[in-house]
């Protein structure tokens, strides 16, 4: 069973960056739409960005010029490069591969594969 393991959470200021990789035990970063999906206590999951089988991309309005959704298919790793942290992006982070609309609303189909999920915490 592929299973998706995410990792490259942690603390940093307001300003900072952060690189979240996601890597699949299984060939399907070329195959399926993959993304990220956040969730921050008490908020609904929230799509983030996400990357369909030819490489185009979708973004949240929320993190349009700060973050970039990138995959490696050799590697069967997906990416997500986060620059210009807010407060607000504070978060638990999951890597998914899922239908992209289930992607871009944050719910899941119950038919894709979804990570354990990083913390995200971004101090003022």
């Amino acid at each position: 069973q592929v299973q998706l393991v995410e990792s490259g959470g942690g603390s940093v200021q307001a300003g900072g960056s952060l690189r979240l990789s996601c890597v699949a035990s299984g060939s399907i970063t070329s195959r399926f739409c993959m993304g990220w999906v956040r969730q921050a206590p008490g908020k609904e999951r929230e799509g983030v960005a996400r990357v369909q089988g030819d490489g185009s991309t979708g973004y949240a309005d929320s993190v349009k010029g700060r973050f970039t959704i990138s995959k490696d298919n050799a590697k069967n790793t997906l990416y997500l490069q986060m620059n210009s942290l807010k407060p607000e992006d504070t978060a638990v982070y999951y890597c998914a591969a899922d239908w992209c609309g289930s992607l871009k609303d944050g719910t899941p189909s119950g038919l894709g594969l979804w990570g354990q999920g990083t913390q995200v915490t971004v101090a003022s």
